[in-house]
């Protein structure tokens, strides 16, 4: 049932594999929503909104560009902690890549473990382990954000998805991670699922869930 788990010898493997964790957690923690910020003369995002560093909080401050250089490269960094491992040590140790990224990109040492919400570099994430699952994901956030324009409840929705789509193609390993990438990923958006519960969750365009 689980044979596409593949044992890990952790006397041998263990320091590769905590080191492609840490290497995806470096890369992923790089606040690119932060350095584009001061870059578009907006100053500090951890000021305004929700205190995020990611791209919607970026959109906050009226710098699009400065939103949409985030979103590319939070996603870039994810996709090229997947990529460079598994071109040097296999899929497996990717996998370890990819959540570190994520984890970093949440939970930046730099930034007293305050960073983004994960969803764009999950995106860059999945695009790289496998992008046929990833356009599918992506279709359906498309699909919540037009029906319902909240951001918020769209990345969740994607995301929750996750493991069922890499199932459906057939991809018990990145099910797997998916599923702990989502866990990740909603624990992060806990205060906007109390909102969405409340109806107080905002609008895209203005007004309230």
């Amino acid at each position: 049932m689980f044979d596409f788990v593949h044992p890990i010898s952790w006397p041998m493997q263990g320091p590769y594999y905590l080191g492609a964790l840490l290497f995806g957690y470096l890369l992923g923690s790089i606040p690119f929503g932060l350095i584009f910020s001061y870059l578009s003369g907006a100053g500090d995002v951890r000021k305004i909104g929700s205190g995020s560093t990611g791209a919607t909080n970026v959109l906050r401050t009226g710098k699009i560009w400065a939103a949409a250089a985030t979103v590319i490269c939070d996603a870039g960094k994810g996709a090229a902690a997947v990529i460079v491992v598994r071109m040097l040590y296999g899929t497996d140790m990717a996998m370890f890549a990819g959540f570190g990224a994520l984890i970093g990109h949440i939970y930046p040492v730099w930034l007293g473990f305050k960073g983004g919400k994960g969803v764009a570099t999950a995106c860059g994430i999945l695009l790289a382990v496998y992008w046929p699952a990833c356009i599918v994901l992506l279709a359906v956030w498309l699909l919540m954000l037009a029906v319902f324009r909240i951001s918020s409840l769209s990345a969740l929705t994607a995301c929750v998805a996750a493991p069922a789509v890499m199932i459906l193609f057939h991809q018990p390993l990145y099910a797997t991670l998916t599923l702990i990438m989502a866990l990740v990923i909603l624990f992060a958006h806990r205060a906007n699922i109390a909102r969405l519960l409340r109806g107080e969750e905002p609008r895209i365009g203005g007004g309230k869930t």
